[in-house]
Parts: C-alpha cells; structure tokens; sequence
C-alpha cells in the first residue's frame, strides 16, 4: 500500500518508493499475456462502480485507491495499491468499487476472455490475490479494532521499509539515528477515509504525535518520524 515515497533514515534522503509489494512486476507483467500499458495522469479514474467489469489491471507505476462510496456521500477507501497489485476482479458483471490514481500511474489492463484462456495467468492471478486477501484482513483489525491514534501509527508504519510486524529487527545502529522521511500522495481526506476516521481526528492525532515528538511535519506533503521505534510502539501490536 504505497502512500508515501520514503527516503532512506534520517534527512536530505533521495525518494523511493516504500515496502515490497504484493506481487513484484517482474513475475506478474501482463504484458507478458498480451496485456496493453496505459499511462494514466494524477486523480483519474480508472473505472467507476457499477461500470460494466471487462478488464482486470496491473499497477506497474505509481498509486491507485479503491473506493466505495455512500448514497449520502461519505467515502470509504478500501484499499490503495502499489506496484506489482493487481485490481478490477469482480464476483459479478460491475465492478464492486470505483478505481483513482493518487500519482501518475502506468498500468497493464488485460480484457477478461485472455484470462480465461491463459492457465498460467490464473495461477498468477490465484498467488496475487490471496497474498492481498492477507492485507485487507490487517486492513478489517484496524478499522474494529484499533484507536484512532494507532490507525494513524499504523498508517505510518506501514511506510517504512523493513520495519514493523513479526520479524522486525529494529534499527540498523541502537545508538544512531532512527528517523526516516515520508513524502505525502495522499490528502489527510484520503487518509482519513482509508482509516475511517474524520479529518479533523487526523488532523489531531497528527498535531498530538508531532507535540509528542514522535514525528515532525516538514511541509503539507512531508513527514519525518524522528525515531520509528517510538511510532511502533504506539500501533496497538506490542
């Protein structure tokens, strides 16, 4: 789930992209089973819901949030997606969401009858699938779960590469720096419909953690942790 670009520990790092995704390009291009590259700009839609389902797509570059939304407006972000993730699967003849992308994004789209005929797309499609089933069940502790400040933690912690969650092995120096930088592609809108939150519980829960010294808000867009331990310990897993 790429928010954020993150530098590496500590200041002035160059931007790359956070966490290993889901499933890498390399072993899951559709381009491989005849799939066409589009290159979409920042906050277009991709499909909507209820759009009639005859594609399904490979996020290749970039970001792109699914989402849901109310008869009365209110917006849910169900999920957002990294490279390597695939998206469109419906169970019926519409889509289920609406499809946006947070960055300019490239994506492979494939017309469904290919999958039918292709074994081996499927068995891609069945390893790809179940390992995002895996994070949309983390995504459902969270949303019953958890505080609104360990949703937050939680968001953040996900950004950071190699950090957090069983296995974690701390920081590369005990005694150096273990800050790291965020750059922000979200809206604290988009974030606060991902966590299920308000923007203004966001917003303070982003003001206590920056009192608290855990983080520092750099601009609108950039965030630095200033010790991810300290942030680790706030997200309801230890």
């Amino acid at each position: 789930m790429a928010y954020f670009d993150a530098g590496t520990p500590g200041q002035g790092a160059a931007p790359r992209m956070t966490g290993a995704p889901i499933c890498t390009p390399s072993k899951t291009s559709f381009s491989e089973f005849g799939g066409k590259a589009v290159q979409y700009d920042t906050h277009a839609v991709i499909y909507y819901e209820g759009d009639s389902a005859k594609r399904l797509y490979e996020l290749v570059k970039g970001s792109v949030m699914l989402y849901k939304l109310l008869p009365d407006g209110r917006r849910q972000v169900v999920e957002v997606l990294r490279p390597g993730d695939i998206f469109g699967l419906a169970g019926s003849d519409e889509y289920d969401c609406t499809a946006e992308t947070l960055t300019n994004a490239e994506i492979q789209e494939i017309d469904l009858k290919q999958v039918e005929r292709s074994d081996a797309l499927q068995r891609t499609l069945t390893r790809c699938l179940t390992n995002q089933m895996h994070v949309l069940h983390e995504h459902a502790v969270l949303l019953g779960r958890k505080s609104a400040v360990e949703r937050v933690a939680s968001f953040l912690m996900h950004l950071v590469p190699d950090r957090g969650g069983v296995g974690c092995v701390g920081p590369a120096d005990e005694d150096g720096d273990d800050g790291f930088d965020l750059r922000l592609h979200m809206t604290r809108q988009e974030i606060a419909d991902y966590l299920g939150l308000t923007i203004e519980t966001v917003s303070r829960v982003v003001s206590d953690l920056k009192r608290r010294g855990v983080i520092r808000v750099d601009r609108a867009d950039q965030i630095h942790l200033n010790k991810v331990c300290s942030l680790c310990q706030m997200t309801g897993m230890h």
